[in-house]
């Protein structure tokens, strides 16, 4: 190929690449009866504030809406004008343009980048949703309807928030001059139903084996963190786990934002709490564990470690308070403990090593990795047990593993099959001690 030739492909290669980047680029979509929408929003703004609070529940506010619409929007065609009054009616009393995503129970995530581009999570994957906000400050306007809610606040002085919808869903948002893009919002959205460990088998996320021999290890008072990586499913597979704490037992669950949904009768749930505007009345994970041990638990749920809390929480473990569970972020069950050691370090307390392996060692029974596949699938994908110490190193052995095969069948999800090691654990004989009872057939192939 002669020395033009070559020029003219790089060039047609540099081109393709222009003509994709452009496909790429989200234009926002140009709302036609924006100034009608605005016009009748203003009047109802209006009409609301000048009758009393009592008189404005949400049907009057719809009925408001929808005779406003009809004055205002006349010429516009019926199913237009019922679409203009349900956004206005969103933006009034509810969260705007995500009650749409929100109601949608296909859309399991939704991440706000800015007021003109918002992306979902759909069966594991993401995609760019249609959906948008008018600009920054109709984001900023949902993002103070949902923290304030809750008692928390968000501004240029604390530009960060956790918080949660009523349904439990887990809400962060962060706000300029943090946020180059604008306002974002990140949402997990929880189902609206429980979901339930005969629910994980149907979707493939583990066998029938492992849910009886968790089930067992949470009868039998175990303690068992679940770990994985971000979106990896943990918190769904906390509250499966939860619910097979048996209902005379005296439950406490610790969260950041409290999303655990538990069926028991007796549960105590405590949340942290930031610290105010003047930098005081911050109450921390750490403070509500060391709470909690003067509160009579017969469980200690904590939604998740990730500080020096996981000092105390291994103490309670080993003080008699079996049968806690928690959840931290790592890429494998040894990852996990070498996790904790650092967490544990970070208390400030000046700890040998060998001093935090023998608690870690000796606390924690299972360990329970869980993952989310490339094809947008969660599994359960390790069960380990802490077997106890071999010199200076903490010794693991796998109860159950999942085997990837790396291909994918007619549907795009990746084959493989969950399977038992065949090794008979040692924390079985502690199962039994409790009264639970264990088959031996779980765990061989």
């Amino acid at each position: 190929m002669g020395l033009y030739d070559r020029i003219e492909k790089q060039k047609n290669l540099q081109q393709n690449v222009v003509d994709e980047d452009i496909k790429q680029i989200k234009v926002a979509p140009v709302d036609v009866y924006k100034d009608v929408k605005n016009a009748v929003h203003q009047e109802v703004i209006e009409t609301l504030n000048k009758r009393k609070s009592a008189e404005n529940s949400n049907e009057t506010i719809k009925k408001l809406i929808e005779d406003i619409v009809e004055v205002e929007a006349g010429y516009v065609v019926r199913s237009e004008r019922n679409k203009i009054a349900t956004d206005l009616y969103n933006d009034v009393v509810g969260y705007g343009p995500l009650e749409e995503l929100l109601n949608s129970p296909a859309v399991s995530e939704i991440m706000v980048n800015g007021p003109h581009q918002i992306y979902i999570e759909k069966n594991g994957k993401l995609e760019l949703s249609d959906v948008v906000f008018r600009d920054n400050e109709h984001v900023l306007n949902i993002i103070d309807r949902i923290v304030s809610s809750i008692g928390r606040h968000v501004d240029e002085a604390s530009p960060m928030v956790d918080a949660r919808l009523q349904d439990g869903s887990r809400v962060n948002a962060v706000i300029p001059p943090l946020s180059l893009t604008g306002p974002t919002i990140t949402i997990r959205k929880f189902s609206k139903k429980a979901i339930t460990a005969m629910d994980l088998v149907k979707f493939g996320s583990m066998s029938h084996k492992m849910v009886a021999f968790l089930e067992a290890c949470v009868k039998g008072k175990l303690n068992i963190i679940v770990s994985g990586g971000t979106g990896s499913g943990k918190t769904t597979l906390l509250n499966v786990l939860s619910s097979f704490i048996p209902e005379n037992e005296r439950i406490i669950t610790i969260e950041d934002a409290a999303e655990l949904q538990l069926c028991q009768k007796h549960i105590i749930t405590l949340e942290s709490r930031p610290a105010n505007l003047e930098g005081k009345g911050q109450i921390s994970i750490r403070d509500l564990v060391k709470n909690a041990l003067r509160m009579r638990p017969d469980r200690i749920v904590v939604g998740e470690v990730r500080g020096g809390e996981t000092l105390d929480m291994l103490q309670a473990m080993n003080t008699g308070h079996d049968g806690s569970l928690t959840t931290a972020h790592a890429n494998t069950p040894r990852d996990l403990l070498s996790r904790l050691e650092t967490m544990v370090l970070m208390t400030g307390m000046d700890l040998p090593l060998k001093a935090i392996r023998d608690q870690v060692s000796s606390a924690i029974d299972v360990v329970v990795q869980q993952a989310r596949l490339r094809d947008g699938t969660r599994k359960v994908i390790d069960i380990s047990e802490v077997v106890g110490m071999e010199g200076d190193v903490i010794s693991m052995q796998s109860i159950f593993t999942y085997e990837n095969e790396g291909q994918m069948d007619s549907l795009g999800m990746f084959k493989g099959k969950f399977k038992p090691i065949g090794i008979r654990p040692k924390c079985a004989d502690k199962i039994r001690y409790n009264g639970i009872m264990v088959n031996d057939e779980w765990f061989r192939e």
